[in-house]
């Protein structure tokens, strides 16, 4: 490839940014990294009443999060009105647009027409060689030129060869009458500055795409060349809802998912590499070819994102999980400042959940007391029959000189042993008296996690509700 590659990802701060809008980002972001080009950030903020901080932060938050660096400092559109007020006066003053006093009332009418004719409701254009400059009071639209013959060639790089004839296009608004312009005008006078050679973005852009590169070709700029990735579609093939990716992005971080499980899971929404599922950053970064991303839509699999997700999570050191651990745990209002050391639970909860909000929810047991007991759990195992063998196990593991997994198993061997069961039905009963519940890792490493005065101390809990039980049978 000739020239430097230049990308952007261009999101517009009035909702969330959400799993289409980051898989665009991220396309983009690769196909420039592939080529050791640049990746910038344009921020579209003209629409100022719905224009929001908060949609502005989860933009940026998620792109950092993700790791989608950019180049150059951010580009603002609100910061740019002077620049866009002269090209339209420059557009003007070539005659290559015109003021349109039409009502709606008028365009109503217009399109009406049209359709009585069988053709697509448009606006007919009545001011376009009138050339009638606004007098005072008047607050006119402008709008563009449109070439009236010919075809608009687009050589996109997924979608392929796509023509469009001009006289399918109308003559667009590239000022509204307060003024201010409209997107695709900013759209290109922003490509055009920022020097953008390629736009990856949705094909719901693609009808778009004629009226802006006769826009630059008025500006007699090159236009740049085209990728337009198909949508993404619920797992039912709908269009995404606030259930299905269309939350914020950052959602997936609350949701207990690792950054790289979701960029890989987005990789593979849409573009392959042969048969190959799992991608590092960097193995993305080298193998990724724009030619490769599907025409088709891609739908949503949860079930391929969970499952990427504890991938990376088995990967990923414990010294890094811990962190995300602890910052759920403290969010869960529970206080991790004691024993058990944060990277041992974490190296040890990683091999076994989905998220991480999963390993929050089963790890709370180590540094809090459980409330009350699973009430299936309990009914199934803390029993009159294990009564004995858990006093059995209470008393071996009191008197144990070292408190590892290796002593613990070798104690609750030597009790089953000696109550004539085999492990397994001393070791479940154990579970649910000092986890409240069904569930826990191997019960050595569980009970040396939670300690020899939490383990003893439960113990005693569950003794005292089985002699309640048993008090009650008599």
């Amino acid at each position: 490839m000739t020239g430097k590659v230049i990308t952007r990802f261009a999101p517009s701060p009035t909702g969330f940014l959400h799993i289409g809008g980051i898989r665009t980002a991220l396309f983009s972001w690769l196909f420039a990294r592939r080529h050791n080009g640049e990746f910038l950030l344009r921020i579209e903020d003209t629409d100022r009443e719905r224009s929001t901080e908060a949609a502005l932060n989860v933009i940026l938050e998620g792109m950092e999060w993700l790791g989608l660096d950019h180049d150059r400092d951010i580009v603002y559109q609100s910061q740019r009105t002077e620049k866009y007020e002269a090209v339209i006066r420059e557009l003007l003053e070539r005659d290559l647009a015109y003021y349109c006093y039409c009502t709606p009332e008028e365009l109503e009418a217009m399109r009406k027409e049209a359709m009585s004719r069988g053709e697509k409701p448009r606006y007919n254009g009545k001011y376009r060689d009138l050339g009638r400059r606004p007098a005072e009071g008047d607050t006119p639209v402008v709008r563009f030129k449109n070439p009236l013959d010919g075809d608009v060639v687009i050589d996109d790089l997924i979608q392929g060869r796509v023509v469009i004839s001009n006289r399918e296009l109308d003559d667009l608004i590239i000022a509204r009458s307060d003024g201010s312009p409209t997107y695709n005008l900013t759209v290109v006078v922003d490509d055009a500055d920022m020097g953008i050679t390629h736009v990856v973005r949705g094909d719901d852009h693609l009808n778009n795409t004629p009226r802006q590169i006769n826009i630059f070709n008025a500006l007699d700029h090159d236009a740049p060349k085209y990728a337009h990735l198909p949508l993404i579609l619920d797992p039912e093939g709908k269009k995404l809802s606030k259930r299905h990716g269309a939350a914020s992005v950052l959602e997936y971080r609350e949701q207990g998912y690792l950054p790289e499980a979701l960029l890989n899971y987005l990789v593979r929404l849409g573009w392959s590499h042969g048969d190959q599922e799992i991608f590092s950053t960097g193995e993305m970064t080298e193998l990724f070819d724009i030619a490769r991303a599907n025409k088709a839509a891609a739908a949503l699999n949860p079930d391929k994102l969970t499952w990427l997700n504890q991938h990376y999570l088995r990967e990923s050191k414990a010294e890094r999980i811990a962190c995300l651990l602890k910052r759920k745990l403290v969010e869960l209002g529970v206080d991790v400042t004691g024993a058990p050391d944060l990277k041992e639970v974490a190296g040890v909860q990683k091999e076994r959940v989905k998220t991480i909000v999963e390993m929050a929810d089963q790890s709370r047991l180590f540094y809090e007391e459980f409330a009350e007991y699973d009430e299936t759990a309990a009914k199934k195992h803390l029993r009159p029959v294990a009564l004995e063998p858990l006093r059995q196990v209470r008393e071996t593991l009191a008197g144990l000189d070292a408190w590892d997994r290796e002593s613990i198993h070798a104690a609750i061997d030597a009790a089953a042993e000696q109550q004539a069961i085999k492990f397994g039905k001393i070791a479940q009963p154990l579970r649910v008296a000092v986890t409240g519940g069904a569930v826990s890792p191997s019960i050595d490493v569980t009970l040396e996690l939670l300690g020899r005065d939490r383990t003893l101390s439960r113990l005693a809990r569950a003794l005292e509700l089985i002699e309640r039980r048993v008090a009650a049978q008599e």
